[in-house]
């Protein structure tokens, strides 16, 4: 099973294995089927997924309003949807 899928509108739906409060925020590979993405922000107030939304909308070259978390808000394991991504520049993220 692959860590990101097509939707049928189009959007990258991304499953996720987040470990907040690291040293930096980064990308660290894959983790059980998920990608893995250390965040430097604590899992306090929504600050962690704040922080992600931001992240990927960054690191994918789309809007924050093109991010949008889909479940998993107060769990490490979460997905996510992207709109108006690229597939092969979110399929490189992974670094495979």
């Amino acid at each position: 099973m692959s860590w990101y899928a097509q939707a049928a509108d189009g959007s990258l739906i991304l499953t996720l294995h987040i470990q907040p409060g690291a040293r930096k925020t980064e990308i660290a590979g894959l983790h059980g089927g998920a990608l893995k993405i250390r965040l430097a922000a604590p899992p306090v107030d929504g600050k962690a997924n704040a922080a992600l939304l931001g992240f990927l909308a960054k690191t994918c070259g789309v809007s924050k309003s093109a991010v949008e978390l889909i479940s998993g808000d107060s769990s490490r394991a979460k997905r996510v949807r992207l709109r108006g991504a690229d597939l092969d520049r979110v399929a490189g993220l992974a670094g495979d």
